[in-house]
C-alpha cells in the first residue's frame, strides 16, 4: 500500500500492533475500533484519555524513545510528516513499516481515514466516518455560503508572536469557515511583529487553546490592544486535528461565525 507521500509500505497480513505517534490519529483509530491495536502512543494522544492509563507512551510527537518501541514489536507506525522529524522516521524505519500522513486539507483527512480502513480492513467504520464528516461539511457549507469573509489572524503562540499562515491545515478550515487568513501571504507558522503586522483593519482576532495555551487574560489584554477586532479564544483542536474529530468541527464553525458577527 501507498502512505500519503506516495511511499510503498508492505505487510504480510493486515498489521496488528500499532504505535501512533500522532494525537489525532490515534483518536481516529479509536473511533474506527482499534484501540484493542494500539501498543504505543504519545504522551499527547489525549483523545480519548483512559488510552494514557491504558497503552504504552513512548515519547511526544519531536522525540520518542526507540528502544520502547523496538520493544512493543510493532507491525507498523503511523506517523505525520509535519508532527514528527525526518530524523525520527529514519530511525523508525529500522524498526517496521512507517505511514506517513500530510494533510493540508480536507480530502486530505477523508483520503487518511480511507487509507486507514484499507490497511486495518475496517473499511465499512472508516467509510461512516467520511459520511458524517461530509454531512456536517455541507450542512455548514449551506449555512455560510451567504456569510461574508471575515479578516482573521489565527495565533498559535506568544513570546514569540506566531500565526498560522498559508500552507497548512488550519488555514484550510479558517477558509471553508470564510475566516480569510490576514497571514495568508506569509507561509506555515511564521514569527510576526504585533505592532507592525497586525493593522487595525483585522476583523477577528483567534487565540487558540494549542499549541500555546492562551488564556481569557490573553484576550483581555488582545482587546484592549485591538478594541475593534472580535477576540475569540478558539479549540485549537477542532481547528488542527485532522481525523475523525473533524466532524466535530463545523458545528463548533456555525458557533465561531455567530460569535464574531
Amino acid at each position: 500500500m501507498k502512505d500519503q507521500l506516495d511511499r510503498i509500505i508492505s505487510f504480510k497480513s493486515t498489521p496488528k500492533r500499532i504505535v501512533s505517534l500522532v494525537p489525532s490519529q490515534t483518536e481516529l483509530l479509536y473511533d474506527l475500533g482499534l484501540e484493542s491495536s494500539l501498543v504505543g502512543i504519545t504522551k499527547f494522544c489525549v483523545h480519548p484519555h483512559h488510552l494514557l492509563s491504558n497503552v504504552a507512551v513512548v515519547g511526544g510527537t519531536k522525540q520518542v524513545h526507540f528502544d520502547k518501541i523496538k520493544a512493543l514489536q510493532p507491525d507498523i507506525i503511523l506517523c505525520n510528516k509535519e508532527e514528527n522529524t525526518q530524523e525520527m522516521i529514519e530511525e523508525l524505519e529500522k524498526i517496521a513499516p512507517v505511514h506517513l500522513s500530510d494533510i493540508y486539507t480536507i480530502e486530505d483527512c477523508l483520503e487518511l481515514i480511507a487509507m486507514y480502513g484499507a490497511i486495518f480492513s475496517v473499511e465499512r467504520r472508516a467509510e461512516a466516518i467520511i459520511l458524517t464528516i461530509k454531512k456536517e461539511h455541507q450542512e455548514f457549507q449551506d449555512f455560510i455560503k451567504d456569510q461574508p469573509k471575515l479578516k482573521t489572524a489565527y495565533f498559535i503562540w506568544k513570546t514569540p508572536w506566531m500565526v498560522a499562515a498559508n500552507t497548512n491545515f488550519i488555514n484550510a478550515l479558517l477558509t471553508v469557515g470564510k475566516f480569510e487568513n490576514y497571514f495568508l501571504y506569509l507561509d506555515r507558522y511564521p514569527e510576526i511583529d504585533l505592532e507592525k503586522d497586525l493593522r487595525k483593519d483585522v476583523e477577528v482576532i483567534m487565540l487558540s487553546t494549542e499549541p500555546f495555551p492562551f488564556k481569557d487574560a490573553h484576550v483581555e489584554a488582545m482587546k484592549i490592544a485591538f478594541p475593534n477586532a472580535k477576540v475569540l479564544l478558539v479549540d485549537g483542536e477542532l481547528f488542527s486535528w485532522y481525523g475523525s474529530r473533524l466532524a466535530k468541527s463545523f458545528k463548533y464553525f456555525k458557533a465561531l461565525r455567530l460569535e464574531s458577527l
